[in-house]
């Protein structure tokens, strides 16, 4: 008689592992590093204002009087930037919520708690891309003006065909991006070297900033890897100490400080950023929230919705290599 095996049998129970495995990466290094803040209006404003240059010539006769105004008084810069709004939307038939399910109680708490870290995530790469602020209408969605479309002052762009060039204001010295940076053409994209970074490095810090970051792609992560500045930094603290930046894997030691480098898997990658998180914040007009949509028949529907906007309190305080080539 033959030996009866799993093979002749029937009515084995499956073997469902009850967990539900992702390696989807959840990482905001951006939103993680940089400040937070509410804001009360979807048109939200702040100022700047910088000290005049530097007068090698101030030297006043003795007794002199005092002239009636001075040339470093300047008004202040009113810079503004508007809220978009975000959201995912999730649906889930009254049956799918009761059937006994492998790695999971509710179908709906599960898709839920996947909804929020897909939300956050959109917002980590709208909020470092290359969008200029869009103010909207009932037909138009507002949008927000993000990293790339602020940096004007400490940039240094791929020239060819079509030269990278800076965004503009919507007031020329104040107001808002309303154009984003242009993108050099193919023939304009360089590799990422160290010279690019160390002249954004100097040009910040010339302007008055104090950069702590350099965020990158994960191809000029690699490249940073190489850099001197990187090997000389092992050298001389072999004992690493964590580190009070959020996802930091590298320390460059510049002539005007130490930089922490930032991989960053939802920024463009022909960008790198040096940025003093001071700086920067996400500034919200409605925080995440979870709403219940109306029911219109055997199915329960909810959407997780954000109200947020990009502040960059100074954009002097950061800069941008761009135009970098990714397969360099």
């Amino acid at each position: 008689m033959a030996t009866f095996t799993t093979y002749d049998a029937v009515g084995i129970r499956e073997q469902l592992a009850d967990v539900i495995y992702s390696i989807s990466p959840e990482e905001t290094p951006f939103i993680s590093n940089v400040g937070r803040q509410n804001v009360a209006n979807t048109l939200f404003e702040f100022q700047t204002d910088a000290l005049a240059s530097v007068d090698t010539s101030n030297a006043v006769i003795e007794g002199a009087g005092a002239t009636a105004s001075d040339a470093s008084q300047t008004a202040t810069k009113r810079m503004q930037n508007y809220t978009q709004i975000s959201r995912k939307v999730i649906s889930v038939s009254g049956t799918e919520e009761v059937v006994n399910k492998a790695g999971r109680n509710s179908e709906l708490s599960y898709l839920l708690a996947k909804a929020s870290s897909e939300l956050k995530r959109d917002m980590e790469a709208i909020l470092t891309r290359n969008q200029a602020a869009v103010a909207g209408d009932a037909s138009t969605a507002r949008k927000t003006a993000s990293l790339e479309a602020w940096l004007r002052t400490n940039t240094n762009r791929g020239t060819g065909t079509t030269d990278g060039a800076n965004p503009t204001l919507s007031a020329t010295t104040s107001g808002y991006p309303d154009a984003a940076a242009t993108d050099g053409s193919a023939d304009a994209l360089r590799e990422f070297t160290e010279t690019l970074l160390k002249d954004v490095i100097q040009s910040v810090w010339t302007e008055g900033g104090d950069p702590s970051i350099l965020m990158v792609g994960p191809t000029q992560k690699q490249k940073a890897s190489t850099f001197a500045g990187i090997a000389a930094q092992r050298y001389m603290a072999p004992n690493e100490a964590p580190s009070s930046i959020i996802g930091a894997a590298d320390v460059y030691v510049s002539d005007f400080g130490s930089i922490q480098i930032v991989p960053n898997r939802f920024q463009r990658d022909r960008s790198a950023f040096v940025l003093d998180p001071e700086y920067a914040a996400v500034s919200y007009l409605r925080d995440f929230e979870v709403q219940d949509l109306a029911k219109t028949g055997d199915s329960d529907k909810k959407q997780i919705i954000v109200e947020y906007g990009l502040e960059i309190s100074n954009e002097a305080a950061h800069g941008v290599i761009a135009d970098i080539d990714v397969t360099a």
